[in-house]
């Protein structure tokens, strides 16, 4: 047997029927004009408690209107300073990185001057070997700019390596940390020459790379002194900055030292270089 469903009048008509009956009341006191009677005093007890409540609903939706209309104009506002946030943020992040691009290319202006007799090219690393240090990597420029092999290359404060292979619009350059690589270098302030190899075991250990052969007979050479490419160099140019000398000891023969140097150039982070045009002049040449 099916359960007849209750009817249930819904709440917005007994609202209009409420306030119906309490405008009815209202009239008809108003047309009878009955002060004090019974009937206003019916009014008195009914319809006006209806009436405060039905303003009380009226002031209620009514602040709930203007709350909506405060949040939606809260919203807007917040879209727009996200939009105003987004823009000044972008316009930042262009102003940085405008500021790094300076900074390099004031970095290479002193490298330009702090090595005047050389004719230099500039480029742009657009590729390098796996691994975090630019044990290798390829140079935006060529034999169309005048590049060619064996010609030095430096970044930063100093040397970075030399050119191995050249095509018509790039070149590949090997830096001093990779483990084929030597170069003849002296210490400065003692003359004294030595050899310096390429470790990458010593970068990812120490940031440092190898050097041997070092004749200090009278002790003078001492942890960081510095270390500059050595004019019996038969690839390399005379007087480029190699690093400073981070630890030495004598060797097994007690006539020589060996040790490591800490270069000069920042190999995890190369993005520009000068390529010397100028290559090395030896007694074959």
């Amino acid at each position: 047997m099916k359960r007849k469903s209750k009817f249930v009048l819904p709440a917005r008509y007994i609202l209009m029927i409420m306030t119906g009956i309490c405008i009815a009341g209202m009239l008809l006191g108003f047309t009878l004009n009955i002060s004090g009677g019974p009937l206003n005093a019916v009014a008195g007890y009914i319809f006006i408690p209806m009436q405060r409540g039905i303003n009380t609903v009226g002031t209620f939706l009514t602040g709930k209107a203007e709350s909506l209309k405060n949040l939606a104009d809260v919203m807007v506002e917040n879209e727009q300073l996200r939009q105003q946030v987004d823009a000044l943020t972008t316009e930042l992040n262009t102003i940085k990185l405008e500021q790094y691009e300076l900074d390099n290319l004031r970095e290479l202006l002193e490298l330009d001057q702090k090595y005047p007799s050389y004719e230099k090219v500039a480029a742009n690393v657009i590729g390098r070997n796996g691994g975090n240090w630019f044990s290798s990597f390829t140079i935006d420029k060529g034999s169309e700019d005048g590049i060619e092999a064996d010609m030095n290359v430096i970044a930063g404060s100093g040397l970075v390596g030399i050119v191995t292979d050249v095509g018509p619009n790039y070149a590949r350059v090997s830096t001093i940390i990779n483990d084929m690589n030597k170069v003849s270098g002296m210490v400065t302030s003692t003359s004294d020459n030595l050899v310096v190899s390429g470790s990458l075991e010593n970068m990812n250990e120490n940031m440092v790379i190898d050097f041997s052969d070092l004749s200090d007979g009278d002790d003078e050479v001492r942890v960081g002194d510095t270390v500059v490419t050595s004019y019996i160099s038969d690839r390399y140019q005379q007087g480029i900055l190699i690093g400073y000398v981070a630890s030495l000891k004598m060797d097994s023969n007690n006539l020589t030292k060996s040790g490591t140097i800490t270069p000069a150039v920042d190999f995890e982070h190369i993005e520009e270089v000068l390529v010397i045009l100028n290559k090395k002049q030896t007694a074959e040449d």
